[in-house]
């Protein structure tokens, strides 16, 4: 660049004498300086080896749990458990560091869209070089079906098209020219004399100057972003780690306190060590971080149901707690099926119904219904539009719609079905659609003679036009009135075609340029790009649900604006704006109106990197869709990025969070519903297992306190150490994981979105959590006491009394496991057998503890040091078991009546 002007901006003189070269290239001797100074032509990431990548996995708050848990099950020299727990902690880091390397292998599908070699001039002559050789300076020649090899600016062309599709993510190929343009800030789209690393040449011929190479292209600054986009941790995985820190702090302070009090009691350094120690194997939760695996898990399969894939397990949460959906226009909000919905035609305006490629659908004049039959003009009109075509539709076996072609092309097949009109006549010649041109024009063969159609812009239409035809004669052309009529469609944003035709003898049976005139106009189309109807009503749905939806696009303003109107989305005048007022701001003035503004006209996919970190800074989730390489950056910063699972390249799909396998945006919403839903159960499953936790660490606890008025916990502590580790594990499998399974709970997207920054450990968690852990404790304490009470202490009863006690335990969880289906209503309010697969669980559990208690009966030996009790004492188990549920009943109801942050369920 010279003068703070980009290469696009300059006169190719000006680019020549900046890079000291000409279109005769540059010498080897030079070329091979200008390598030493600028490097070879190739995209490097700092990448981290794998080892050092799995060793990260085991930085995780979600691994501390389990860690600690280990070390302890190791002291107490329960080394099964210690095999288990030590699995689940690889198991985990495993998937993280397969999840880390699918992210980077999106700077390797980057890296993948260099060509090894190409054509450069080097000493006045072609050479073929090897592409990482370029250098600035450098003069490329690009043939049909060429790769970019660097950016380039343009100085010889022969009518050259660029696909830029992997870069813009605009499928339809660009033509590139010679001329420099006076914009400034322009995004690589609109940079027509420049041809950029990674595109590829689909039609002519052309030379270019390199201007940039490696990382300095536009290729290469994508792949830098990609390196300093931080993936923002999931909110989740933030509580989560909170949570634990919690807990770790609660568990071992709790355990220094009781060691300290125990030695103070008179009890022996060792017994109070291996006491402590039952404690904090009590207190951890060690099952919770494979329930949490497995909630991500299951909400990720049941978001694929829904067309959204999952590519990094704690994203199916996050979607939950989006606070701004940043929207694609094409083909996600929009059908990306252009639709004609106003012709003008014989002096009338005609509305058509339908919308995309169904060719069903009405003619509508002053909103009467008319047959288009009765309508010499319009059927002509028509006709045009579907003889000057090159597009094809045809149904399918399935009763779907097989179309290749313009998207514009196509809306003019459709308007033509829908009004009968099928014209079949042999094709002669074609001028095709050229710029420089703006027509198309086709000659047919008729019985009468022979044919010429035309369409293309109204202005160069009527250029070449001399009459118009109004259904029964031929009249002077009113080409101001047409213009009227062009431009109020363009203002209500329509594509607006005019077309028009001529009549031959029939042996005119080749096109020229200069056959085009002395035209009678026909007709106008206006055609749009219509809105899903379902993604109106996702839009309304995530507005009530709390969530502001943000539209992006490449389109003019105007067209932004209709779009989003029919959206529901707002688009006054501050909340609109322009990618080239966005790139005249700062990060600053950009975070001040990031948070009015609702629609983003004319950006480049690389404004959504920016918008994304200003919506952050504001406190948003954001939630990002992208289909473009342009897009990458902006989809890793974002909390969840979401890539177009049909027209996304591999890039964007490796750099996202969640793929939308259909592209529609009413699927991102459905995925939200699912993303709350998951949280909800988890928050659920973290309100059962932890009073599980706390029960037993309560119990154990209060029996080392009291044991100095009550002798029996002197000899025997309530509960064995196995025992505990039991509870915990078969607890958080059996009875905690199928509360994952546990169906919707009604109006998810009637609340606003929850508080990021809430903490787990809130008012309720500590009000539920404290009840049931007391319960459970004093359920336990109590019938180990009331035993041996009532039987007696030697040692054949006191394990009898434990075996109680530790039965009580499971049987309070098996009652609390179905009130905390729902966290306020009533387990009276809501089907018992909704959930089928806690049935099996909690059945599996049950049985499971039977035979515990009567294994020394069964099979002669007691791994879990039970005995089996009087079959008389399972009546005061059940009675206090159930005791414990109307607890939770009472607390339930109480919440009900006072609390402000009751929802529905």
């Amino acid at each position: 660049m010279e003068n703070g002007k980009s290469w696009y901006q300059l006169p190719i003189e000006q680019v020549f004498n900046t890079l000291e070269t000409s279109s005769d290239g540059l010498s080897s001797a030079e070329a091979g300086k200008r390598l030493q100074a600028y490097g070879y032509n190739e995209l490097k990431e700092r990448k981290r080896g794998p080892v050092v990548r799995f060793l990260s996995q085991f930085n995780n708050p979600l691994l501390y749990v389990l860690m600690a848990a280990a070390v302890l099950t190791t002291v107490l020299g329960q080394y099964i458990d210690t095999y288990v727990i030590v699995g689940v902690i690889l198991a985990t880091a495993i998937i993280g560091f397969i999840q880390e390397g699918k992210a980077e292998a999106s700077l390797e599908a980057l890296k993948s869209m260099m060509v090894p070699e190409c054509v450069a001039v080097r000493d006045g002559a072609k050479q073929t070089v090897p592409t990482r050789e370029l250098v600035p300076g450098d003069v490329v020649v690009l043939e049909e079906g060429d790769r970019v090899p660097a950016d380039l600016r343009v100085f010889s062309v022969t009518r050259f098209y660029v696909n830029e599709a992997a870069l813009t993510g605009e499928s339809k190929p660009v033509e590139k020219h010679t001329d420099p343009l006076s914009q400034s800030n322009l995004p690589p789209g609109d940079q027509r004399s420049m041809a950029f690393s990674g595109s590829f040449g689909t039609r002519g011929r052309a030379e270019g100057v390199v201007v940039a190479t490696g990382t300095n292209t536009e290729m290469g600054k994508i792949a830098g972003m990609m390196t300093e986009a931080k993936s923002i941790a999931p909110p989740i995985v933030r509580k989560i780690g909170d949570f634990t820190k919690f807990i770790l702090a609660a568990c071992i302070g709790g355990g220094v306190i009781i060691l300290v009090l125990g030695i103070l009691l008179g009890y022996e350094l060792g017994f109070m060590l291996l006491a402590t120690a039952g404690i904090l194997v009590a207190l951890i939760p060690e099952g919770l971080p494979a329930a949490l695996i497995t909630a991500f898990a299951v909400g990720s399969m049941a978001m694929a149901r829904r067309n959204a894939l999952i590519r990094r397990l704690p994203a199916a949460e996050t979607l939950g707690a989006t606070t701004v959906i940043c929207s694609d226009k094409t083909g996600t909000l929009t059908r990306n099926e252009m639709t004609v919905v106003r012709i003008y035609s014989g002096g009338k305006l005609y509305s058509i119904t339908g919308v995309g490629y169904e060719p069903k659908g009405e003619f509508l004049v002053n909103d009467e219904p008319l047959s288009p039959a009765e309508d010499e003009a319009l059927r002509r009109t028509l006709a045009a539009g579907l003889l000057c075509n090159n597009a094809e539709w045809a149904e399918d076996e399935t009763g779907g719609h097989d179309v290749r072609g313009d998207p514009t092309e196509m809306a003019l097949l459709i308007s033509a079905a829908k009004a009968g009109v099928d014209l079949q006549l042999q094709r002669l010649d074609e001028i095709p659609f050229e710029s420089e041109n703006q027509y198309m024009a086709t000659l047919h063969e008729t019985e009468e003679g022979n044919e010429l159609y035309v369409k293309g812009s109204p202005e160069r239409v009527l250029q070449m036009c001399s009459d118009q035809f109004t259904g029964t004669q031929t009249e002077p052309l009113d080409r101001d009135t047409v213009l009227g009529f062009a431009r109020d469609m363009a203002n209500d944003a329509l594509r607006v075609l005019a077309m028009a035709y001529k009549r031959y003898e029939k042996d005119k049976v080749s096109l020229d340029t200069s056959d085009i005139e002395g035209l009678t106009f026909l007709g106008l189309q206006g055609m749009i790009d219509p809105p899903r109807q379902e993604a109106i009503d996702a839009v309304a749905q995530s507005s009530k649900a709390g969530i502001k939806s943000v539209m992006i696009t490449g389109d003019h303003v105007a067209t932004a604006r209709a779009v989003a109107e029919q959206l529901g989305i707002p688009a006054g005048e501050e909340e609109v704006l322009t990618g080239e007022q966005l790139g005249g701001m700062t990060d600053q003035e950009l975070y001040e109106v990031v948070g009015k503004v609702s629609v983003y006209a004319r950006t480049a996919p690389e404004d959504k990197y920016r918008i994304t970190q200003q919506l952050q800074k504001r406190g948003h989730i954001v939630a990002m869709t992208g289909d473009g390489v342009n897009d990458a950056p902006a989809l890793k910063a974002a909390d969840i990025g979401v890539a177009m699972g049909i027209t996304g390249t591999e890039v964007s799909k490796d750099a996202s969070h969640m793929v939308l396998m259909d592209d529609n945006f009413a699927s991102i919403v459905a995925a939200v519903e699912e993303g709350r839903h998951i949280f909800n159960n988890i928050w659920k499953l973290i309100l059962y297992l932890l009073p599980t936790n706390g029960g037993q660490g309560l119990v154990l606890i209060g029996a080392i306190l009291l044991s100095p008025w009550i002798l029996v916990f002197a000899d025997r502590l309530p509960m064995e150490p196995v025992m505990v580790l039991w509870v915990n594990l078969v607890v958080a499998i059996g009875y905690g994981i199928p509360l994952i399974w546990e169906p919707k709970d009604r109006g998810l997207l009637d609340r606003p979105p929850r508080d990021p920054e809430e903490k787990l450990y809130n008012p309720l968690f500590l009000r539920r959590v404290g009840i049931v852990s007391i319960m459970s404790a004093t359920s336990a304490g109590a019938m180990f006491l009331l035993f041996v009470q009532s039987v007696g202490s030697s040692d054949e009863f006191l394990a009898q009394a434990q075996t109680v006690a530790f039965t009580t335990l499971i049987f309070v969880q098996f009652f609390y496991l179905f009130t905390a289906r729902k966290i306020y209503r009533s387990v009276f309010t809501f089907n018992p057998l909704g959930n089928r697969v806690l049935l099996v669980g909690a059945s599996i559990t049950v049985g499971l503890q039977l035979l515990i208690v009567y294994s020394e009966t069964l099979f002669g030996v007691s791994p879990f040091r039970t005995l089996p009790f009087p079959a008389i004492w399972w009546l005061p188990i059940i009675g206090v078991s159930l005791g414990g549920l109307l607890v939770v009943e009472i607390t339930k109801l109480l919440e009900r009546r006072v609390g402000k942050d009751i929802y529905k369920e």
